[in-house]
């Protein structure tokens, strides 16, 4: 029998907490940036806004959006298609976790490519799964 991932939000007074937990000043100076950087680039009609931050079960984080807008999404893969806020936040992360896993420094690129697994873990989960797929593949 499946595991199944699951995800809880992030309670606002541990936010902070958390992704210094998970990873530490690389969030705040690099990971964050680039995700807004990625559906930005990916979905022009993003300009911004609040994102929401949830823990998997298996350990893992993404965040997303907090809107219901669902976002015309064109990726380098070529792929064309409509995205929730939500599959547009977990797109972005797992561009950003796989970029960033080719870092010069081992130690950091096998953080960020255990997180590219958890949260691909938890995407076989997700109800946009084949989009989601989609666009990353």
């Amino acid at each position: 029998m499946e595991n199944i991932v699951t995800r809880e939000l992030v309670p606002e007074a541990r936010r902070s907490d958390h992704v210094g937990e998970l990873f530490g000043v690389h969030f705040p100076m690099q990971l964050e940036p680039f995700i807004y950087t990625i559906a930005g680039q990916m979905a022009p009609e993003y300009k911004g806004g609040y994102w929401q931050f949830y823990s998997l079960g298996n350990g893992g984080f993404y965040m997303a959006p907090e809107t219901e807008k669902s976002f015309a999404v064109s990726c380098e893969n070529y792929y064309r298609g409509t995205l929730s806020a939500d599959a547009l936040g977990i797109v972005a992360c797992l561009y950003a976790y796989s970029h960033l896993s080719f870092s010069r420094n081992e130690k950091i690129g096998r953080m960020y490519a255990r997180h590219y697994h958890l949260l691909r873990q938890y995407m076989f989960e997700h109800p946009e799964v084949a989009e989601i797929l989609g666009a990353i593949d």
